[in-house]
């Protein structure tokens, strides 16, 4: 066995909840020993933790992959991302990357996602495949296997009409995939952006739904259906926050957004210069005859989800303007506490909570048997969530991880530009069919 490291004079949060244990061993990878009392062994590896924080390595369950994703994750303490959408190409390379190496996060990923020709990414992505009818469900997700993705993710409808309306599968065909995604034992996530949409993606069967919506309401009937149907929730606050610009104001001079991140010096890989800048720039500017709605209908949604009992789980949406991997996810933990989350909910929806929906046994939990990712934070998020920022170590797979500010490097910068592109012509479609700003495009 190789060397072991034991960490002493903690308190361990499991994933679910505060533990009596104050000491926790791991060996090749593996937790071995938690226990009250000492649990280090000759030539053991010893930290202090002096009080501090044991938790599981956090779960990012909601990113988009580009180069430098996995590294820059990692530093804020993100050992297991979850991608919601990547062409076949570009997750094979972040899955063999993340086999390699122990220095970037382990990944997980979708693939491409299913939905019908021109709707939602067409315009950020090279062509893929899509489909129109519940008869093409079995092929897709065959294909979708065969390319190696963990689980589907469907585009449902956008539950609008005229200038909001994209083409979108209707629910006879996303019925389909989730039963053929089902019979091949994957999870089904469905992207909305309406009530209404929700209320179709839940009649077909859907596992999580991805995104808060904040066109309306979430009414107390639906939120209890959501709940008795077991199906988890990801709001991405954090990027909501930024789409919706000034309105995610803290209030009471608090500072909002990714800058609240920034001006937080407590974060494990505090963010560099070109973070800084993209942490602090995302946030929609506000025009007069935009109409958007306000970031307070995004909490006061997921408050219903959490009154009614559903899993909430925690994601950034990264790298969408205004977000960074991993740092972002700190965000959205504070942001989910202003929703009625306890900090142990908060904590379970980037642990424990994740690890249970996307069915990663081995992991979001500290236990004896379980993979040694974790953290080990110096104050007590169970009391102030904010604390989780006040990362001292990460292990992933039992290996100490460089907490240094991640750089990114030219490569990175311009295909996170090129991204940030995508996005912007997928916005300017949007905004010419709803205000008439210019040309209306696909997708």
């Amino acid at each position: 066995m190789s060397g072991a490291t034991a960490i002493v004079n903690a308190r361990v949060f499991d994933g679910t909840r505060m533990r009596e244990w104050t000491s926790v061993r791991f060996a090749d990878g593996v937790i071995t020993d938690c226990a009250t009392g000492p649990t280090a062994r000759n030539g053991d590896e010893v930290i202090d933790a002096q009080g501090g924080t044991v938790l599981p390595g956090l779960i990012d369950s909601h990113i988009h992959l580009v180069p430098g994703a996995l590294a820059q994750g990692l530093a804020f303490g993100v050992t297991t991302a979850l991608d919601m959408f990547s062409p076949a190409d570009v997750m094979a390379a972040a899955r063999q990357q993340a086999g390699a190496r122990s220095d970037v996060a382990d990944v997980r990923s979708a693939g491409i996602g299913a939905t019908a020709p021109g709707g939602h990414p067409s315009t950020m992505y090279a062509p893929f495949p899509t489909l129109t009818r519940p008869e093409q469900a079995e092929q897709f997700v065959a294909d979708r296997v065969a390319e190696g993705s963990d689980y589907l993710k469907v585009f449902g409808p956008p539950g609008a009409t005229g200038p909001w309306a994209a083409p979108s599968l209707d629910l006879d065909t996303m019925t389909a995939l989730t039963r053929a995604a089902h019979g091949r034992g994957l999870v089904v996530v469905a992207h909305v952006n309406s009530v209404a949409g929700v209320r179709e993606v839940v009649s077909a069967g859907v596992d999580v739904v991805a995104h808060v919506p904040v066109d309306g309401d979430l009414d107390r009937a639906l939120a209890e259906r959501i709940a008795e149907a077991g199906i988890a929730v990801g709001p991405t606050l954090a990027t909501i926050e930024n789409v919706l610009g000034d309105a995610g104001d803290a209030g009471d001079g608090a500072v909002a957004g990714g800058a609240a991140v920034v001006a937080d010096p407590r974060p494990a890989g505090t963010p560099g210069g070109a973070q800084v800048r993209r942490l602090t720039s995302g946030a929609s500017e506000q025009r007069p005859g935009r109409r958007l709605p306000p970031y307070s209908r995004a909490e006061e949604n997921v408050g219903r989800l959490v009154d009614a009992g559903v899993t909430i789980l925690a994601g950034t949406d990264a790298p969408n303007p205004g977000t960074v991997f991993g740092a972002s996810l700190h965000r959205e933990l504070e942001l989910l506490g202003r929703c009625g989350l306890t900090p142990a909910r908060v904590l379970h929806a980037a642990t424990a909570a994740p690890a249970r929906v996307f069915r990663l046994a081995d992991r979001g939990h500290v236990a004896p048997g379980g993979r040694a990712d974790l953290l080990l934070v110096s104050g007590d998020p169970l009391t102030d969530i904010t604390a989780i920022r006040a990362v001292e170590r990460i292990w992933r797979a039992g290996v100490l991880c460089d907490r240094r500010a991640f750089v990114v490097t030219a490569a990175e910068a311009a295909e996170l530009a090129a991204f940030d592109a995508r996005v912007a012509e997928a916005v300017a479609a949007v905004r010419g069919r709803r205000y008439g700003t210019g040309p209306a495009r696909a997708g």
